[in-house]
Protein backbone atom coordinates (compact mmCIF):
# COMPACT_ATOMS: atom_id res chain seq x y z
CA UNK A 1 0.00 0.00 0.00
CA UNK A 2 1.43 3.36 -1.23
CA UNK A 3 2.10 6.44 1.28
CA UNK A 4 0.30 9.41 1.09
CA UNK A 5 3.22 11.35 -0.06
CA UNK A 6 4.63 8.26 -2.33
CA UNK A 7 7.63 9.57 -4.97
CA UNK A 8 6.70 13.03 -3.93
CA UNK A 9 10.08 15.50 -3.28
CA UNK A 10 9.96 17.22 -0.05
CA UNK A 11 12.09 20.61 0.83
CA UNK A 12 11.78 20.94 4.43
CA UNK A 13 13.58 23.63 6.53
CA UNK A 14 13.83 24.96 10.10
CA UNK A 15 15.26 21.50 11.60
CA UNK A 16 17.44 22.16 14.87
CA UNK A 17 16.94 19.51 17.10
CA UNK A 18 14.51 16.43 17.33
CA UNK A 19 12.19 17.83 19.26
CA UNK A 20 11.85 20.62 15.40
CA UNK A 21 8.32 20.38 14.18
CA UNK A 22 10.40 20.24 10.90
CA UNK A 23 11.68 17.32 12.13
CA UNK A 24 8.86 15.42 12.86
CA UNK A 25 7.41 16.44 9.27
CA UNK A 26 10.27 15.16 7.51
CA UNK A 27 10.04 12.11 9.62
CA UNK A 28 5.90 11.34 8.79
CA UNK A 29 7.01 12.50 5.40
CA UNK A 30 9.51 9.57 4.51
CA UNK A 31 7.25 7.43 6.40
CA UNK A 32 4.45 8.49 3.77
CA UNK A 33 6.92 8.08 0.59
CA UNK A 34 8.44 10.87 0.11
CA UNK A 35 12.13 11.77 -0.86
CA UNK A 36 13.63 14.52 2.08
CA UNK A 37 15.91 17.05 1.37
CA UNK A 38 16.57 19.11 4.62
CA UNK A 39 18.16 22.78 5.19
CA UNK A 40 20.05 23.92 8.25
CA UNK A 41 21.07 27.73 9.57
CA UNK A 42 24.20 27.85 11.90
CA UNK A 43 24.99 24.84 13.92
CA UNK A 44 24.94 23.15 10.68
CA UNK A 45 26.87 19.86 12.05
CA UNK A 46 24.45 19.56 14.57
CA UNK A 47 21.81 19.73 11.85
CA UNK A 48 23.73 17.20 10.28
CA UNK A 49 22.90 14.69 13.23
CA UNK A 50 20.03 15.21 13.92
CA UNK A 51 19.31 14.40 9.92
CA UNK A 52 20.60 10.80 10.60
CA UNK A 53 17.75 10.31 13.23
CA UNK A 54 15.01 10.01 10.26
CA UNK A 55 14.36 6.58 8.89
CA UNK A 56 16.42 7.38 5.69
CA UNK A 57 19.34 9.26 5.16
CA UNK A 58 18.86 13.06 3.88
CA UNK A 59 20.72 15.29 2.43
CA UNK A 60 21.80 18.51 4.47
CA UNK A 61 21.82 21.79 2.59
CA UNK A 62 22.95 24.89 4.48
CA UNK A 63 20.42 28.01 4.31
CA UNK A 64 20.56 31.63 5.69
CA UNK A 65 16.93 32.84 4.50
CA UNK A 66 18.41 36.40 4.49
CA UNK A 67 21.25 35.54 2.64
CA UNK A 68 20.92 36.36 -0.99
CA UNK A 69 23.42 34.20 -2.68
CA UNK A 70 22.70 30.88 -0.68
CA UNK A 71 18.59 31.74 -1.76
CA UNK A 72 20.09 31.85 -5.54
CA UNK A 73 21.87 29.03 -5.49
CA UNK A 74 19.40 26.88 -3.23
CA UNK A 75 17.81 25.66 -6.92
CA UNK A 76 21.17 24.26 -7.98
CA UNK A 77 22.00 22.56 -4.50
CA UNK A 78 18.59 21.29 -4.29
CA UNK A 79 18.81 19.61 -7.77
CA UNK A 80 21.94 17.63 -7.27
CA UNK A 81 19.36 15.21 -5.00
CA UNK A 82 16.07 15.82 -6.78
CA UNK A 83 15.02 16.46 -10.15
CA UNK A 84 12.64 18.80 -8.78
CA UNK A 85 9.86 19.82 -6.21
CA UNK A 86 6.75 18.52 -4.98
CA UNK A 87 6.60 20.38 -1.65
CA UNK A 88 8.03 22.95 0.73
CA UNK A 89 7.77 23.36 4.35
CA UNK A 90 9.25 26.54 6.13
CA UNK A 91 9.60 26.39 9.20
CA UNK A 92 11.64 29.46 9.75
CA UNK A 93 11.47 32.29 12.67
CA UNK A 94 13.28 34.25 14.71
CA UNK A 95 13.33 37.62 16.39
CA UNK A 96 15.98 38.99 18.68
CA UNK A 97 15.78 38.58 22.54
CA UNK A 98 14.03 42.59 22.74
CA UNK A 99 11.18 41.31 20.74
CA UNK A 100 10.54 38.51 23.41
CA UNK A 101 9.09 39.31 26.51
CA UNK A 102 10.72 42.63 27.04
CA UNK A 103 7.92 44.93 27.46
CA UNK A 104 6.22 45.43 23.84
CA UNK A 105 7.04 48.93 23.78
CA UNK A 106 10.63 48.90 24.22
CA UNK A 107 11.83 46.77 21.33
CA UNK A 108 14.09 49.05 18.56
CA UNK A 109 13.17 49.04 15.06
CA UNK A 110 16.15 47.14 13.75
CA UNK A 111 15.46 44.49 15.84
CA UNK A 112 11.20 44.20 14.89
CA UNK A 113 12.85 44.38 10.90
CA UNK A 114 14.99 41.34 12.07
CA UNK A 115 12.04 39.45 13.23
CA UNK A 116 9.86 40.45 10.39
CA UNK A 117 12.33 39.73 7.93
CA UNK A 118 13.37 36.04 8.91
CA UNK A 119 10.16 34.72 10.04
CA UNK A 120 7.45 36.59 7.49
CA UNK A 121 9.13 37.84 4.31
CA UNK A 122 11.41 34.80 3.99
CA UNK A 123 8.06 32.55 3.33
CA UNK A 124 8.27 35.02 0.10
CA UNK A 125 12.11 34.55 -0.55
CA UNK A 126 11.93 31.12 -0.27
CA UNK A 127 9.09 30.63 -2.39
CA UNK A 128 10.71 32.80 -5.27
CA UNK A 129 13.85 30.63 -4.88
CA UNK A 130 12.53 27.45 -5.50
CA UNK A 131 9.83 28.53 -7.33
CA UNK A 132 11.46 27.20 -10.76
CA UNK A 133 11.39 23.66 -9.02
CA UNK A 134 8.11 23.78 -8.28
CA UNK A 135 5.43 22.29 -11.13
CA UNK A 136 1.47 22.24 -11.23
CA UNK A 137 0.12 20.80 -8.25
CA UNK A 138 2.92 21.60 -5.57
CA UNK A 139 2.72 22.92 -2.31
CA UNK A 140 4.15 25.47 0.14
CA UNK A 141 3.65 24.84 3.97
CA UNK A 142 4.12 27.58 6.22
CA UNK A 143 4.37 27.35 10.34
CA UNK A 144 2.06 29.89 12.16
CA UNK A 145 1.09 30.64 15.34
CA UNK A 146 -2.28 31.97 15.35
CA UNK A 147 -1.63 35.58 15.18
CA UNK A 148 -4.94 37.10 15.70
CA UNK A 149 -4.78 37.82 19.06
CA UNK A 150 -2.25 39.36 21.23
CA UNK A 151 -0.39 36.36 23.30
CA UNK A 152 1.24 36.88 26.90
CA UNK A 153 5.07 37.09 26.18
CA UNK A 154 5.07 36.68 22.11
CA UNK A 155 4.78 40.76 21.70
CA UNK A 156 6.60 41.01 17.98
CA UNK A 157 6.62 37.50 16.85
CA UNK A 158 2.75 37.79 17.05
CA UNK A 159 3.07 40.92 14.81
CA UNK A 160 5.96 38.93 12.42
CA UNK A 161 3.34 36.36 12.37
CA UNK A 162 0.47 38.46 11.68
CA UNK A 163 2.67 39.69 8.60
CA UNK A 164 3.27 35.60 7.77
CA UNK A 165 -0.61 35.39 7.93
CA UNK A 166 -0.84 37.92 5.22
CA UNK A 167 2.12 37.31 2.89
CA UNK A 168 0.46 33.40 2.93
CA UNK A 169 -2.59 34.90 1.47
CA UNK A 170 -0.62 37.21 -1.07
CA UNK A 171 1.73 34.22 -2.00
CA UNK A 172 -1.40 32.08 -2.83
CA UNK A 173 -2.73 35.02 -4.91
CA UNK A 174 0.40 35.15 -7.14
CA UNK A 175 1.54 31.20 -7.29
CA UNK A 176 -2.29 30.51 -8.29
CA UNK A 177 -1.73 30.82 -11.76
CA UNK A 178 0.92 28.53 -11.47
CA UNK A 179 -0.72 25.56 -10.12
CA UNK A 180 0.84 26.11 -6.38
CA UNK A 181 -1.22 26.07 -3.23
CA UNK A 182 -0.35 27.62 -0.58
CA UNK A 183 -1.48 27.40 2.85
CA UNK A 184 0.04 27.79 6.86
CA UNK A 185 -0.23 25.30 9.93
CA UNK A 186 -1.45 26.86 12.86
CA UNK A 187 -0.03 24.88 15.42
CA UNK A 188 -0.66 24.95 19.26
CA UNK A 189 2.56 25.23 21.89
CA UNK A 190 4.58 22.60 21.40
CA UNK A 191 8.03 22.24 23.54
CA UNK A 192 10.20 23.11 21.07
CA UNK A 193 13.78 25.15 21.14
CA UNK A 194 11.73 27.84 19.83
CA UNK A 195 9.58 27.79 22.18
CA UNK A 196 12.30 27.99 25.31
CA UNK A 197 13.15 30.54 24.22
CA UNK A 198 10.68 33.07 24.71
CA UNK A 199 10.31 34.11 28.37
CA UNK A 200 7.14 33.74 30.17
CA UNK A 201 6.08 31.25 27.21
CA UNK A 202 5.63 28.22 29.31
CA UNK A 203 2.15 29.85 31.02
CA UNK A 204 0.77 29.11 27.62
CA UNK A 205 1.75 25.85 27.34
CA UNK A 206 0.81 24.77 30.92
CA UNK A 207 -3.34 26.20 30.52
CA UNK A 208 -3.65 24.92 26.52
CA UNK A 209 -4.70 21.39 27.51
CA UNK A 210 -7.53 22.63 29.46
CA UNK A 211 -8.78 25.17 27.45
CA UNK A 212 -8.46 22.46 24.31
CA UNK A 213 -11.82 20.92 23.92
CA UNK A 214 -9.39 17.74 22.32
CA UNK A 215 -6.93 18.08 24.57
CA UNK A 216 -3.62 19.36 23.90
CA UNK A 217 -0.10 17.61 24.65
CA UNK A 218 2.84 20.23 24.07
CA UNK A 219 5.19 17.14 23.98
CA UNK A 220 3.31 15.24 21.20
CA UNK A 221 4.43 17.23 17.39
CA UNK A 222 2.89 14.22 15.48
CA UNK A 223 -0.89 15.94 14.93
CA UNK A 224 0.95 18.76 13.68
CA UNK A 225 3.65 16.76 11.33
CA UNK A 226 0.72 15.04 10.02
CA UNK A 227 -1.19 17.80 9.21
CA UNK A 228 1.11 19.57 7.34
CA UNK A 229 2.27 16.02 5.44
CA UNK A 230 -1.91 16.25 4.44
CA UNK A 231 -1.34 19.72 2.90
CA UNK A 232 1.76 18.24 0.86
CA UNK A 233 -0.42 15.69 -0.20
CA UNK A 234 -2.98 15.78 -3.35
CA UNK A 235 -5.57 15.42 -1.17
CA UNK A 236 -6.36 19.48 -0.60
CA UNK A 237 -6.31 20.07 -4.23
CA UNK A 238 -8.18 23.28 -4.31
CA UNK A 239 -7.28 24.65 -0.70
CA UNK A 240 -4.98 27.70 -0.56
CA UNK A 241 -4.27 30.92 1.17
CA UNK A 242 -5.94 29.03 4.23
CA UNK A 243 -4.64 29.02 7.78
CA UNK A 244 -5.28 25.30 9.47
CA UNK A 245 -5.78 25.19 12.57
CA UNK A 246 -3.67 22.27 14.29
CA UNK A 247 -4.43 23.37 18.17
CA UNK A 248 -6.70 20.93 20.13
CA UNK A 249 -9.64 23.60 19.19
CA UNK A 250 -8.56 25.82 21.48
CA UNK A 251 -8.85 28.68 18.34
CA UNK A 252 -12.65 28.07 18.98
CA UNK A 253 -13.67 28.58 22.40
CA UNK A 254 -11.55 31.48 23.25
CA UNK A 255 -9.51 33.25 25.60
Amino acid sequence: MSGLLEGKRLLITGIITDASIGFHAAKMAQEQGAKVVLTGFGRMSLVERIAKRLPEPAPVLELDVQNTDQLASLPARISEHVDGLDGVLHSIAFAPASCLGSPFLDAPSEDVSKAVDVSAYSYMSLARAVLPLLGRGSSIVGMDFDARVAWPAYNWMGVAKAALESVNRYLARDLGEHGIRVNLVSAGPLKTMAAKSIPGFSGLEDGWDDRAPLGWDTADATPVAKSVCALLSDWLPATTGSMIMVDGGVHATGQ
